[in-house]
């Protein structure tokens, strides 16, 4: 068994899942998930997670800028309620504000733009989401 984590960059129209085979490996991107229903992508989640062996799954929470709750929290609140309803493992939530803007960074600073940006900015930040999560279990 494997100490695999995964990380969830939940979108309203795609959910970006990033990988860390052990906390003492990199986050790389894994795959996009496209948004059906929450039951569904639950499913996909959780298969996905019984696939890699993942013991933990890192969910971006979207604080706004100042720090308080809004409407995108409270929807992934739900949203995480279902899956530790469904995941044997430990789920944690971490804050994902600007993981997206610094996904974007990376990818025009290397020159991916337009669609072929589009198709892999939630992998990507849900790579920034998990690289937070391990730096702080590192430190």
């Amino acid at each position: 068994m494997s100490d695999a984590i995964l990380a969830l960059d939940l979108g309203t129209a795609r959910i970006g899942v990033a990988v860390a085979e052990r906390l003492d490996l990199p986050a790389l991107p894994l795959t996009t998930i496209a948004h059906t229903n929450r039951e569904a992508d639950i499913g996909a989640i959780t298969a996905l997670a019984l696939e890699r062996d993942a013991t933990t799954l890192v969910v971006g929470y979207p604080l706004r800028l100042d720090g308080t709750r809004g409407p995108a929290a409270e929807r992934v609140d739900r949203f995480v309620e279902e899956l530790r309803a469904r995941f044997t493992g430990e789920v944690v939530l971490v804050d994902e504000r600007l993981t997206t803007a610094a996904a974007t960074k990376r990818l025009t600073e290397s020159g991916v733009k337009g669609t072929k940006q589009r198709r892999v900015i939630d992998r990507l930040a849900a790579v920034e989401i998990l690289e937070s999560y391990l730096a702080r279990r590192r430190a």
